[in-house]
């Protein structure tokens, strides 16, 4: 199995950038596919971002299309959030997941079998 461990979370104003990181540990890190998610408090956990094993395929939400990227250095074992023009509305609790399933990135919660405890972002107007 494998060990998720993120970090990069904080406070930032609105328009403002962020950049996560979550660092695995444990098994082949090219054995998974890695997303991110997010909870806020009452609501279920919200895909954001998936890539695939080395990178070539990465679905996003459309809530954050065209300002977040995810990437992966399978050399360093890390997954990666470049969060840009953040808005109020993208505070909450991210978390980093992979999945060994063989099909290719997947928005699915269901799908990823093993979490990290997750980072907080806040967003300030």
């Amino acid at each position: 199995q494998v060990q998720l461990v993120e970090s990069g979370g904080g406070l930032v104003q609105a328009g403002g950038s962020l950049r996560l990181s979550c660092a695995a540990s444990g098994r082949s890190f090219t054995n998974y596919i890695m997303g991110w998610f997010r909870q806020v408090p009452r609501k279920e956990r919200e895909f954001v971002a998936a890539i695939s094993r080395y990178g070539a395929v990465t679905p996003y939400a459309d809530s954050v299309k065209g300002r977040f990227t995810i990437s992966r250095d399978n050399a360093k074992n890390t997954l990666y959030l470049q969060m840009n023009s953040l808005k109020t509305e993208d505070t909450a609790v991210y978390h980093c997941a992979a999945s060994t399933r063989g099909t290719g990135p997947t928005p699915n919660v269901n799908d990823y079998a093993y979490w990290g405890q997750g980072t907080q972002v806040t967003v300030s107007s």
